[in-house]
């Protein structure tokens, strides 16, 4: 197909070659003529299809906001005579990448890279990758893809910070609840066997005087549990990078807890994002989840603690919100009684609004956070206080 300089060039010469004729000028019928002998040219040029192999792959797949991610092309002239004039073009997001590319000889494969946008954070459509082949006077082109779209996802940045102390000394033997997580460590109680109980906890003695299979509940009650509430309000932030740096923040403190094995509950006003039991897995799977959170259009952040007042009680509670809006954040004072510890992060570089906190029973700090720097330095003094 032409391009828009083969498109001019073709209308620019037949207007020469006519005028030409008709007005008896015989240098313009002439350059009229080489303009269109040379989108021919150009055509003819890009007319055989070469024969390629194209793979693209995106390495890492995932990366923190900012950080380096590459795609790798690897090409392969399966022709028998070298190919010249040939560019990759590769779509990532809303950008278009176009890497030249040196002559291909026949059989030998060239790897490419080239950087990939990651500025933003959300999964990022990368491809189809495209091979275009164009003549030397970019008159004319011919466009092929290869392979389907891949997606890179881009998550929240992160600096490694200590557990949050909740503030109570847990132990293995005890004290004990309903609400500690099953594990292994501690006796709770005795209860009926359901499927998939371990039958080594069978307890014979309440199995015979009951005539039900009973088995002994065993509880961690040591594991400091993590709840975390990220404000996504729209209005509470007076910047999109506001609220990219509250979202950066509840990683960072997510996957220090979950680095930790320890469970962690995160949630916002619309609902929750992602509960996890302290499994080895957990800390990337928050990263995951958080890469894809969005802003809210509500107007009050109060809905996020509705859950908590029946909360199990202990831990730590971090609330995450911007410098703007303050609706709804008083709803902490209800449910501050329900956790050992309660900490409010303000990101954004503006000066912060302060809630209403009344009927907490004490004061909640509230650390003002302008970068993730600030965190780190803000967080280990939060951890000895």
């Amino acid at each position: 197909m032409l391009s828009a300089t083969g498109w001019g060039t073709a209308v620019g010469g037949a207007a020469l070659t006519a005028a030409g004729y008709a007005l008896g000028y015989g240098e313009a019928a002439a350059l009229g003529g080489t303009c269109l002998l040379a989108v021919a040219v150009a055509a003819l040029w890009t007319l055989p299809s070469p024969r390629l192999g194209a793979e693209r792959r995106i390495a890492p797949r995932k990366v923190g906001r900012g950080e380096p991610a590459e795609g790798i092309a690897v090409l392969t002239n399966k022709g028998g005579r070298t190919r010249r004039g040939l560019r990759v073009t590769d779509h990532s997001g809303d950008e278009e990448i176009t890497v030249g590319i040196p002559p291909l000889r026949a059989g030998t494969p060239y790897e490419l890279r080239y950087a990939l946008p990651t500025a933003r954070r959300g999964p990022v459509p990368v491809g189809p990758l495209r091979l275009e082949r164009t003549d030397p006077l970019g008159l004319a082109r011919r466009l092929r893809s290869y392979g389907a779209s891949d997606t890179l996802l881009v998550r929240p940045r992160i600096c490694l910070l200590p557990v949050l102390p909740s503030g109570r000394a847990h132990h293995v033997e005890g004290p004990t609840s309903d609400t500690a997580d099953d594990g292994s460590l501690t006796f709770h109680a005795l209860r009926e066997y359901v499927l998939g109980d371990d039958l080594r906890r069978v307890h014979w003695r309440s199995t015979a005087r009951t005539n039900k299979l009973m088995v002994r509940q065993m509880v961690d009650v040591s594991l400091p549990h993590t709840t975390l509430v990220l404000d996504t309000r729209e209005r509470a932030y007076a910047t999109e990078d506001d609220f990219e740096l509250a979202v950066d923040c509840t990683a960072s403190i997510a996957y220090a807890a979950a680095r930790s094995h320890f469970p962690v509950h995160l949630l916002s006003e619309t609902g929750t994002v992602l509960h996890t039991e302290g499994s080895g897995n957990d800390g990337e799977a928050l990263l995951d989840r958080l890469a894809l959170v969005l802003r809210s259009d509500l107007a009050s952040a109060a809905a996020a603690f509705d859950g908590l007042e029946h909360h199990r009680g202990g831990g730590a509670l971090i609330v995450v919100t911007g410098t703007g809006d303050t609706q709804g954040l008083s709803a902490v004072g209800r449910v501050r009684r329900r956790f050992d510890r309660v900490t409010m992060l303000r990101a954004g570089t503006g000066p912060a609004a302060a809630p209403d906190l009344s009927g907490s029973g004490t004061d909640v700090p509230q650390p003002h956070i302008a970068s993730l720097d600030e965190l780190l330095a803000g967080w280990r003094w939060e951890a000895v206080r």
